[in-house]
């Protein structure tokens, strides 16, 4: 018996097999359809082929936006307009003939590696994704805490300095990439993530100034993130976690800070998180078997 799940994201629609363990057994993607009769029909397409191999108990779907999977309706906004403000829980059930659980992605990410990645066995954990904002999850007590407004994790939206700059646009990938280019007056078109920090690694004194700002502002988060809610672990997720020196670098100014602040005794636990590009996945199938 194993889960399907989905990771529904803005430009592919990932899916795999998985089973209560936690092993993947089949994966693949389609493109995002533009409209959502094309989703739907997507989503029951997938379902026929692997249903076919697998006994499948039910379905567990990643998705974008403010998800209220009690009310089967997802809220705020994304790059997709037609999943939200409709019975999109409802819908899926009837379309796919099985029970579905839906969860917010960064959510998914998360409690996909608490599940069995580098969290594992933990009961309360702090997730920060680091894309072209800043983004998360809280997970309490082996469980995700989405708030009164669904905005639980939203860590983006922390403020860094007098000027009332939000953490999205201090520690971000995108704003990495706009510093660099502001610095070398050239177009940020020209420039990438990879790019940034391949220039810093080469000696590149403008790309090592904002690489080393990144840094100073992750760290801030991470320190007040462990005095606000004493994780025992915090895990670093986005692409830019692939790079094996992330956490330490991010560690390193929270210890600066610490040593400044002089009263601050616990020290955080950072990592970069384990399940990559199968973390949503994995996530949105575990939020099947923990709510059915």
């Amino acid at each position: 018996m194993a889960i399907l799940a989905y990771d529904i994201g803005g430009s592919s629609v990932k899916y795999a097999v998985i089973k209560k363990d936690g092993t993947i057994c089949t994966k693949g993607s389609f493109v995002t359809p533009e409209t959502l009769g094309e989703f739907l029909d997507g989503m029951v397409q997938v379902k026929k082929k692997l249903e076919k191999d697998d006994k499948l108990i039910g379905v567990g779907c990643s998705f974008p936006g403010a998800v209220d999977d009690a009310a089967g309706v997802i809220g705020g906004s994304s790059a997709l307009p037609y999943i939200h403000g409709i019975p999109m829980k409802r819908m899926l059930e009837e379309q796919l003939g099985l029970p579905v659980a839906m969860e917010n992605d960064a959510n998914c990410a998360a409690i996909g590696e608490v599940w069995t990645g580098v969290a594992k066995g933990c009961k309360d954990v702090i997730f920060l994704v680091i894309g072209t904002g800043i983004g998360g999850a809280v997970v309490k007590d082996g469980r995700i805490h989405h708030g009164c407004h669904f905005h639980g994790g939203e860590f983006g939206y922390m403020i860094v300095d007098e000027a009332n700059t939000i953490l999205s646009d201090a520690a971000s990938t995108r704003v990495l990439v706009e510093e660099t280019a502001r610095r070398k007056k050239v177009d940020p078109q020209t420039l990438d993530g990879q790019k940034v920090f391949a220039m810093a690694e080469n000696g590149d004194a403008d790309a090592q100034a904002a690489v080393q700002r990144m840094y100073y502002y992750l760290g801030w988060a991470a320190y007040n993130l462990q005095y606000s809610f004493d994780p025992e672990r915090i895990v670093l997720g986005g692409a830019v976690s692939a790079r094996e020196d992330l956490a330490e670098n991010v560690m390193r100014e929270v210890e600066a800070i610490r040593k400044s602040v002089g009263v601050a005794h616990v020290r955080p636990e950072i990592v970069c998180c384990k399940n990559g590009n199968a973390a949503n996945l994995l996530g949105a199938a575990y939020t099947f078997l923990q709510k059915k």
